[in-house]
Formats: C-alpha cells, structure tokens, sequence
C-alpha cells in the first residue's frame, strides 16, 4: 500500500463528523493545488480530533506544504453538552470542559504529520490578526452559529492568494440539513466577486480565488 492509502484507512479511524467522500475530496483538491503551488502554506480553521487534517495533511506532504490547523479545542455550540455531538470521552475531568487537544495530537502523531500539520491553538480572530502569512489554501470548518463563522470568514479569506483555494464544510442549501451560517458564508463568498465556484461534494464547497 502506498503512504496516501494508508493515511485514507487511518483517517476513517479518527473521531469526526466527515464523510469519506467528502475527506477523499479535500485530498484531491488539496494535492492538485500542490502540485500547481508547491511549498505552501495552508491553513483550516476548525480542527476538532484532526481527522481532516489527516485528509489535508496526506495532500501537504506530497507537496512539500505545511499546514497550520486551528482550534481553541474546547468544541463548538453543537458539540456542548445537552447537544447533539456531545462526547463525554472528550471531556477534560480536571475542568468538566470539551478538550479535543490530547486527541487531535495523538491523531497528528500516529499519522506521521506532525513534521506536516502545525497546530494552533487559541481563539481564530485572535491568530489570524497576528498571522500574516499568505494562504494558498483555506479550510473552514470552525463553529457554526452567525457570530463565529462570519468571523472566521471575515479574518481569514482575505488571506487567501489569487488562485488560492477556499474550501468551505457543512454547506446546506436546505435548513433542514444544516445550520445557516456556513452556507451564508458560502454565498457571500460568491457575492464578494472574489471567488469562483469549483466544485461541490456533499457539503463540501470548493472555490477558487480570482
């Protein structure tokens, strides 16, 4: 089995809410954005236990990437107890909080990226007015009520380089499927002029700057 193949059957190991269709997305985006840039720098906001930091990770090593993936760890709205994706095993017993940080690191370990996917821990607004790197590739994934995803939309995009990629998660055209926000986020993108539709797979939204 190849490197590639054997990340694939370790990701689907990971804690996470990504479907394979949609991970086996990130990593063909990923690695035909590499291969056109290589060396770059990437960064997705929203990294839970690290499972598409696997997918994205698997794209940067073959192309000499890095990247950077950003989360406070301590879960989003939906993650909360008396919610949906609550995970008790996830709880830190010291403080009684959501702590993905010990699992996102043992998932970045065990894959072999941890010379590949840096992480970054802490609030998104709060890096991203000390990051100024540019992006040649931007996932976002964080939370998703109004305030914070419009935040993390308004902090990071204008990061991303001309025909740097903007890929987007749980987009719904539907609010039966899905919260609002990510697919607001999505439009706004498209409404801005500064980004053109590539492709669509699940809720997967990818776009290219121009």
């Amino acid at each position: 089995m190849s490197r590639t193949d054997d990340l694939l059957d370790f990701a689907d190991t990971v804690k996470g809410f990504m479907p394979r269709e949609e991970g086996l997305a990130l990593l063909r985006h990923g690695a035909g954005h590499g291969e056109r840039f290589p060396a770059g720098t990437w960064l997705e906001v929203g990294a839970w236990c690290g499972k598409s930091a696997v997918y994205l990770g698997a794209a940067a090593e073959s192309s000499a990437s890095v990247l950077y993936s950003l989360d406070h760890h301590h879960g989003s709205e939906e993650n909360q107890e008396g919610w949906e994706h609550f995970d008790t095993s996830l709880v830190d017993a010291d403080d009684g909080r959501l702590n993905t940080l010990p699992t996102w690191q043992r998932t970045i370990a065990n894959a072999g990226l941890e010379s590949t996917v840096v992480g970054l821990v802490g609030p998104s607004v709060r890096v991203a007015a000390h990051f100024a790197q540019p992006l040649e590739l931007l996932f976002v994934d964080g939370g998703h009520g109004a305030e914070v995803a419009w935040a993390d939309y308004e902090a990071w995009t204008p990061k991303v380089v001309p025909d740097g990629l903007l890929i987007i998660h749980d987009v719904f055209e539907d609010p039966a499927e899905g919260g609002r926000p990510p697919y607001e986020i999505y439009l706004a993108a498209l409404e801005s002029a500064l980004f053109v539709d590539v492709e669509a797979t699940g809720s997967l939204r990818v776009l290219r700057r121009v």
